[in-house]
């Protein structure tokens, strides 16, 4: 465990934290709010292939769930041949259901280490994590815009934070059908879409603002990019 705790240190906590310092260097005011925005997207837009895939694999699937549940209803006494169709439906669809697992676990190193960074912030105790090379004598300043502290937690940053999230969620969902149902699959999805935003803004209302102001920026951004993601995608049609 020591070795890639060490790993993970020396490839992604360590050069992130160096990064951030240096933002909040030459950023105004020495500014941790802008430093954390400014990190958030540079990270965001490097990922922007494999978000962008991720997307597309998350609205693919949700747009051929009204042909699952038919193969559900269709083979519900039989498991094999209901997975079998699925697969068969998949590969009709060109849709490979596990991609966008794939590219967010590849995502998910880099979210932890930037969840610790923001979690543990960059005060007097965290500058032994500098590179030899580098040097900041000033202090970073935790007041986001000269009034936003963002050392401690903000109901407005938890709220921002859990109604993006919702309108994240109410993109990628699928388009309202005519045909009532009452499939668990999509209850389940419904009662997640306004779970999850709701967890988002308690488990903010107890953490330091700064992962707050990071959580609204890479939603944020997701947001814009699924924009674009789903109006390319309509323009190739």
């Amino acid at each position: 465990m020591s070795f890639i705790g060490n790993f993970f240190y020396l490839i992604l906590y360590q050069p992130l934290f160096n990064i951030l310092v240096l933002l909040c260097k030459y950023l105004p005011w020495n500014d941790l709010g802008l430093a954390i925005i400014t990190l958030t997207v540079l990270i965001k837009l490097a990922l922007y292939p494999l978000g962008a895939k991720a997307i597309k694999s998350q609205k693919a699937l949700a747009k051929i769930q009204p042909k699952v549940k038919e193969i559900q209803e269709k083979f519900k006494s039989d498991k094999e041949a209901q997975g079998r169709e699925t697969l068969a439906l998949y590969k009709r669809e060109k849709i490979n259901p596990f991609s966008g697992i794939a590219v967010l676990l590849i995502q998910l190193p880099i979210l932890i280490a930037l969840y610790q960074l923001f979690w543990k912030g960059i005060g007097p105790d965290q500058m032994n994590n500098l590179y030899a090379f580098m040097s900041f004598s000033g202090q970073v300043n935790l007041n986001f815009l000269g009034f936003l502290n963002l050392g401690g937690p903000n109901w407005a940053i938890a709220l921002i934070a859990g109604v993006l999230q919702y309108w994240q969620a109410k993109m990628l969902a699928p388009k309202k059908t005519q045909k009532k149902t009452s499939d668990f699959s999509d209850q389940m999805q419904k009662q997640m879409t306004i779970f999850m935003p709701g967890f988002t803004f308690l488990l903010l209302l107890s953490i330091p603002s700064a992962l707050g102001l990071y959580w609204i920026t890479t939603t944020l951004f997701t947001i814009i990019q699924q924009y674009f993601v789903f109006k390319a995608d309509n323009n190739t049609k």
